[in-house]
């Protein structure tokens, strides 16, 4: 019965591990283009004309 536990917390851990990264990489990814998109917009704000 515990050999079952240990296998089932090790699966769990795994995947939350996994999906850990997963979001890490999502989430500096979106950053990066949000600093790159505003850094764009920044420098042809003289262009833009309302």
């Amino acid at each position: 019965m515990d050999e079952k536990i240990y296998k089932t917390m090790g699966s769990a851990g795994a995947s939350t591990l996994a999906v850990g990264i997963c979001v890490l990489a999502g989430g500096i990814t979106a950053g990066i283009l949000l600093i790159v998109n505003g850094a764009r917009l920044l420098k042809n704000r003289s262009k833009i004309m309302f």
